[in-house]
């Protein structure tokens, strides 16, 4: 059984958690990361829509990610939000042959044709996740199974190896993907998140839980689940709120630094040794 810290010694890590924040959420941190796709745009839909293939396409080594997405955004000539907005049967050759880990040239046609009709009825992808937003409060059911229902409604006869690749919070899923996406596009006041949605608060967004951050969760006791499922992700969460309520993501950067950077974790520290 794992051991979770008291609020009390919750509120103790803070200090040291903030200090990792700032020194992992630097501008040096964006070149490496998918987040750069992002950055390199002006034009407010070419950033959510580079962003979105960046973030459900980030899985495993960053720069093969990032490699991979370039070559995607390269088939677009770098206008995301022209190519899908434009999207029709005759450019379906410019996907063919990519591939990315279980992506595959199909997947990516199917989203781009689901994006290129969202585009069309809401005229934004903004306007499109606002509307999940709303109906999510009004149903009382968690943003991204609302986000998943209704982005494979656009077009339903998708095939179900595509739909996996948009997670359900409904299924147990850790959603790390498309949280990612939300705290890069919803944060305010980062040198990294760009801030350019405000559909829904920062103190809404869940942690983006990939193993990294698990990992690095359970060792300091702020976790105590061992799936890196959907519970995993509300309890993390939950115990990172009580920091800082607005903002609870912020601490992606923190327990990220510690995991992937291997920052240096200091033995008073260690709630969970057996932890590897």
């Amino acid at each position: 059984m794992l051991k979770t810290i008291t609020p009390q010694k919750l509120q103790f890590l803070k200090p040291w958690l903030d200090e990792i924040v700032e020194q992992v959420e630097q501008p040096e941190y964006i070149n490496d990361d998918p987040v750069s796709f992002m950055h390199a745009f002006s034009d407010k839909e070419d950033q959510l829509l580079s962003g979105f293939f960046a973030a459900i396409m980030a899985w495993g080594r960053r720069d093969i990610v990032i490699a991979k997405v370039n070559d995607l955004l390269s088939r677009m000539e770098y206008r995301p939000a022209e190519f899908i907005g434009n999207f029709s049967a005759k450019d379906e050759a410019i996907i063919t042959g990519f591939k990315h880990r279980t992506f595959n040239e199909t997947d990516i046609t199917c989203m781009v044709t689901i994006l290129s009709v969202i585009l069309r009825e809401n005229g934004s992808f903004e306007a499109f996740w606002e509307d999940c937003y709303r109906d999510a409060i009004q149903q009382d059911r968690e943003l991204i199974a609302v986000f998943h229902e209704r982005f494979f409604g656009v077009t339903p006869d998708m095939p179900l190896r595509t739909r996996k690749h948009i997670a359900n919070s409904e299924k147990n899923s850790s959603c790390k993907r498309l949280y990612l996406y939300l705290r890069w596009c919803v944060r305010q006041n980062s040198v990294v998140d760009l801030g350019i949605m405000d559909f829904m608060p920062a103190s809404k967004l869940m942690i983006p839980l990939d193993v990294h951050v698990a990992r690095q969760a359970r060792k300091i006791g702020l976790l105590s689940r061992k799936q890196n499922d959907w519970k995993a992700v509300k309890e993390l969460t939950e115990k990172l709120s009580l920091l800082e309520p607005e903002d609870p993501a912020k601490y992606d950067y923190a327990l990220f630094g510690l995991g992937v950077m291997k920052l240096k974790l200091p033995e008073s520290y260690l709630v969970n040794k057996n932890i590897q």
